[in-house]
């Protein structure tokens, strides 16, 4: 997924789980633009997620790029929507005869 980044970090697992999410809120099915829009996304998350964890120990941050990533993140999530979408679970017309005809083969 990104090159030369050890996968078995906290924070690339960190990463990975924000970015997972995200797919699964969008119905599990991202155009490209999404994937995108969702890694950059993921990346502001960990990163704001940092500063908090800062802050809490009594760490000075800067505000000042802390409310931007915050706005940006905010924009990004605007752009894959903030509500979680069902995944379409509903079977092809096909695929429902074919399992209703598997189901009839084996009750013979």
């Amino acid at each position: 997924m990104l090159q030369g980044v050890d996968a078995r970090s906290i924070t690339f697992r960190r990463y990975r789980e924000i970015l997972a999410s995200l797919v699964v809120d969008m119905g599990g099915d991202p155009t490209e633009a999404q994937t995108q829009i969702a890694r950059r996304a993921a990346s502001l998350s960990i990163w704001c997620e940092d500063q908090d964890t800062a802050a809490a120990n009594g760490t000075p941050i800067d505000i000042g790029a802390y409310t931007t990533a915050s706005n940006s993140l905010r924009r990004l999530l605007e752009s894959l929507g903030l509500e979680r979408k069902a995944k379409n679970v509903t079977p092809t017309l096909a695929q429902y005869a074919a399992r209703k005809a598997a189901e009839k083969g084996q009750a013979a």
